[in-house]
């Protein structure tokens, strides 16, 4: 039993793709990420009260805009800066729908810091795995650019647009 404990853990701490993990929906139906296999995909962390909040707007632009090419934004409600996501998924859902329209793949509220950090944070941030891109989230908002095999090629801070033209140039380059 020790053992199967020490290889999940070793397991997950080895991962060597978002395609490994899986996590709950907004609507708490467990999404293996693997299925967006072959899909250039943008891992944002968001909040419905934050002053980066309107980027909802662009994410939803940008998700309608390469949806058809292979992309897709997955956001990741979080509460870990400010108290700034305090909402029910329920309530977060909603919020995204009515006031930012949005269409994209929203999860369940995780944590992306301190010591009950999602896995798939831990993963994002770990500098082994991802010596580029890797290290602690500052605030919301930021985007982490996950190429067509699961791996982490780009990050981009909260103060950096959906529609900024590093974004698009890294979005466009990765579906071709």
């Amino acid at each position: 039993m020790l053992f199967a404990a020490l290889f999940f853990a070793k397991s997950l701490s080895a991962a060597s793709s978002i395609h490994e993990f899986t996590l709950n929906s907004i609507d708490g139906q467990p999404v293996s990420l693997a299925q967006f296999k072959g899909q250039v995909v943008l891992i944002v962390n968001v909040a419905s009260r934050c002053g980066f909040t309107p980027q909802y707007a662009g994410l939803e632009a940008l998700y309608e805009k390469y949806k058809d090419r292979g992309f897709v934004v997955l956001g990741f409600p979080a509460n870990n800066f400010l108290w700034q996501e305090p909402g029910t998924n329920e309530e977060i859902k909603s919020f995204c729908t009515l006031k930012y329209h949005v269409t994209f793949p929203m999860f369940a509220k995780v944590s992306v810091k301190g010591s009950d950090k999602s896995p798939l944070y831990q993963f994002l941030t770990d500098k082994k795995a991802n010596p580029s891109t890797g290290g602690g989230i500052r605030w919301n908002f930021t985007k982490f650019l996950v190429d067509r095999n699961g791996k982490v090629i780009a990050r981009f801070g909260s103060s950096v647009p959906p529609d900024a033209p590093e974004l698009l140039a890294a979005v466009e380059k990765s579906l071709q």
